[in-house]
């Protein structure tokens, strides 16, 4: 199928449709910004023309690191002018802006479109809606490179389906992935009645609690405010996003800058519109204690049942619940051995299903599918062990000085080549440090001894545990 990129639709009113022209009023929104926030999971953005939020929005993307290189940045809006069953995603080319070519990841498109009911495209949505293409040139100013996105407008107001939506999305919010919500704030009160009904909103965002924003948003109707005819335009893309964080300890929200519409153009504060940008971080430093025994057992026993159930031909690996206290976790190994000889470890890094389905997968893959060993026999199961290695997010480092043998992993890229050791290897050969880079970038990537100098090279823990 041939594609059909999405051309810019509010490009000359909403932002300059001229590509020098916007570089320059980005670069006069981002100039008093210049402070980085680590462990970014979402930002919660302004969507109105530049010259109103554009300072608002410009304040969160500011706080996304430069260099760092999401696999996915999943940007989603409630729709301004249709209502669907649920949402629509832009699935038959890429989004152009006047800085150039957004790449849509089209193969997951089609994918989360395939697999859900809750899920289409529909052209109106995308047509001439603004709530997304706005976001863009922000995360092509800040950004060095964009490697995908994927474009969701939201259609439906049925909190049930906004948790269905947010169930199919859940396994790709980690740490590989950037959500963007695309929201304004209270529409058309007075500046003094906006402050304090987008006060309110915001304090009830910030509580990542979803029943506590739809009780307020409520309460905000019945203060028979004149004029007030939303208090959140987007509410249905911002509690979508609090079905995937509502529960987890990890996640904080934290308020970054508000504004209104009255405190530029023409002052007007008789008929305001109010902005506020949130950033939605996340504790990534994992430790031994942070995966309780109970879950750990959990995990161990479905990698047992996974094998058991391949040898009695059930391949039902997929669509079983990870707990809410694992779903940080999205990287993980798992070795197999039989009368304590390696049998098979393989594993995956940033996987875009639940810890639970992926610790499935690679134990069957471990016992049946590693070449480098014979596939295990239903005789030696009572003879079988298994070791799960649960990965903390991979960080890139520039020297090797960084690496600590024996507590991290290490993963390495060039091109197409990567191969990786995990931290109990460096236990197991007694390598220093040049030896181990050596035989990783020689014998895993296959870019030669020496080939760890010029490659993209990452640091990681391991939360390991066997039977």
């Amino acid at each position: 199928m041939n594609c059909v990129d999405r051309e810019p639709v509010v490009a000359g009113s909403f932002y300059d449709s001229n590509s020098n022209n916007l570089k320059s009023q980005l670069n006069e929104l981002f100039s008093d910004f210049k402070e980085t926030k680590e462990n970014i999971s979402a930002l919660i953005v302004p969507h109105a023309g530049y010259v109103y939020s554009g300072k608002i929005a410009a304040r969160a993307y500011a706080m996304l690191n430069p260099d760092t290189d999401y696999e996915n940045i999943f940007i989603i809006g409630s729709s301004h002018h249709v209502s669907l069953y649920g949402a629509s995603i832009y699935n038959l080319g890429h989004y152009k802006t006047p800085l150039g070519l957004v790449p849509v990841n089209l193969n997951l498109a089609n994918k989360i479109i395939q697999s859900s009911k809750y899920f289409e495209y529909n052209r109106g949505a995308h047509a001439d809606e603004h709530t997304l293409e706005v976001q863009l040139p922000f995360l092509q100013y800040q950004l060095k490179s964009i490697k995908q996105i994927v474009p969701i407008i939201v259609g439906t107001h049925n909190p049930d389906i906004l948790k269905e939506i947010a169930k199919i999305l859940q396994p790709y919010f980690n740490s590989s992935n950037l959500f963007v919500i695309s929201t304004d704030l209270s529409h058309y009160p007075t500046d003094k009645n906006a402050r304090i009904v987008d006060a309110r909103t915001v304090d009830a965002i910030c509580s990542n609690q979803t029943q506590k924003l739809m009780q307020v948003l409520e309460e905000n109707k019945e203060l028979n405010i004149l004029n007030l005819y939303t208090s959140l335009c987007g509410w249905s893309s911002v509690l979508t996003l609090m079905y995937l964080t509502q529960g987890n300890d990890n996640i904080s929200y934290e308020k970054v800058l508000y504004g209104n519409s009255g405190e530029v153009m023409s002052h007007d504060t008789s008929r305001v519109v109010g902005y506020q940008s949130i950033v939605v971080t996340r504790n990534e430093q994992k430790s031994m204690e942070e995966i309780s025994e109970k879950h750990k057992k959990q995990l161990l026993k479905e990698a047992r049942s996974a094998i058991v159930d391949y040898i009695d031909h059930d391949d039902d690996l997929d669509s079983h619940e990870t707990p809410q206290e694992l779903l940080n976790f999205n990287s993980a190994f798992v070795s197999v051995y039989v009368s304590g000889d390696l049998r098979g470890c393989i594993g995956q890094f940033d996987a875009d299903i639940g810890l639970v389905d992926l610790v499935r997968r690679n134990a069957v893959s471990a016992a049946f599918d590693d070449n480098r060993f014979l596939p295990v026999e239903v005789e030696e199961l009572d003879d079988l062990n298994i070791e799960i290695s649960v990965l903390t997010p991979k960080k890139k480092i520039t020297n090797i000085d960084e690496i600590v043998l024996g507590k991290h992993g290490v993963f390495i890229q060039k091109g197409w080549n990567r191969g990786t050791f995990l931290p109990q290897v460096a236990e197991k050969t007694n390598w220093n440090i040049e030896d181990f880079m050596g035989h990783l970038a020689r014998d895993k990537a296959h870019i030669g001894w020496d080939g760890w100098k010029d490659a993209d090279i990452f640091i990681f823990e391991a939360i390991i545990f066997s039977e």
